[in-house]
């Protein structure tokens, strides 16, 4: 499909959920025919969450959010394994990165390590894990 057509439905779509947020939804739209990455930026309020959940609802893609706190750990972006008792091995649960939009809310407040773990998913396109990518 033609991606001014795509960019057209979409705008379409989002405006019976929100209204005036056309340059937003184009930015979106472009960063995701791209495999880029948007950083939304603005004061609390401005429905930049709504925004990124509903474009994810329109084009059927799965959304998580994530609140980036000072105490995160890698671990709570990437995921970890956990001992299940019932069957005495460890299975990979993994955490909200692996989703096909993800809202990382004030980014500035998680530690470099858990920035670099978010930041690895994003440009290298892979997780490690305890280790295994």
């Amino acid at each position: 499909m033609d991606p001014e057509a795509v960019y057209s439905v979409l705008a379409e779509e989002m405006k019976t959920v929100l209204i005036g947020n056309d340059d937003v939804v184009e930015g979106i739209t472009v960063s995701l025919l791209t495999r880029g990455h948007i950083l939304l930026e603005g004061v609390p309020g401005v429905a930049k969450t709504t925004i990124a959940n509903a474009f994810a609802h329109t084009t059927g893609l799965d959304f998580t959010r994530v609140q980036m706190t000072p105490d995160l750990l890698p671990a709570d972006i990437t995921g970890t394994h956990v001992y299940r008792e019932g069957t005495g091995e460890f299975q990979l649960q993994r955490g909200p990165i692996f989703t096909n939009l993800l809202v990382a809310d004030e980014i500035n407040r998680a530690t470099p390590k858990t920035q670099s773990a978010l930041l690895e998913g994003m440009q290298e396109r892979t997780v490690t894990i305890e280790g295994d990518t």
